[in-house]
């Protein structure tokens, strides 16, 4: 499975888009999922395991994505993270632009700088790519996220 811890309790990673690799996301302790991928949603596959599903689906088109696609990733995010015992994944079809630009704005959220937040995604993930309009985004997100929390 193409997943790649970024902390001990997020990871980031590819597409799912079948049974056994659901298994060996549930085998590694994932108990929340963020799908970023317009491609495919994984709530049927996650239903039989418990795990619980945001389908936030984005296009990977390198445009400015709204701070309501980040809200909601953030908000099921923090929720999740509540537990103690959860393990979050974030993933779209690679694994190298929309997961990691959610993660970038979960980490945001949990009061890591821009520059801590895209080096440890980027020092645990050498695939990512961060394109300049996305780390906008997110920023544009976590200005007015700041205000309204």
């Amino acid at each position: 499975m193409d997943m790649t811890w970024v902390t001990d309790r997020i990871a980031v990673g590819g597409g799912i888009w079948n049974d056994e690799r659901m298994i060996e996301v549930v085998r590694a302790g994932v108990t929340h999922i963020i799908d970023m991928q317009i491609e495919f949603d994984d709530t049927r596959l996650a239903e039989p395991y418990g795990v619980q599903v945001l389908w936030n689906p984005t296009d990977d088109d390198f445009r400015p994505k709204p701070p309501e696609l980040f809200q909601r990733g953030v908000e099921f995010a923090l929720a999740a993270l509540d537990d103690p015992e959860s393990r979050l994944f974030i993933h779209c079809a690679a694994g190298v632009h929309r997961a990691p630009m959610m993660a970038l704005a979960v980490l945001r959220a949990l009061g890591f700088s821009p520059e801590a937040a895209l080096q440890l995604i980027q020092f645990r993930r050498h695939v990512v790519d961060f394109a300049d309009v996305y780390v906008d985004s997110v920023e544009e997100f976590i200005r007015t996220y700041s205000v309204s929390s």
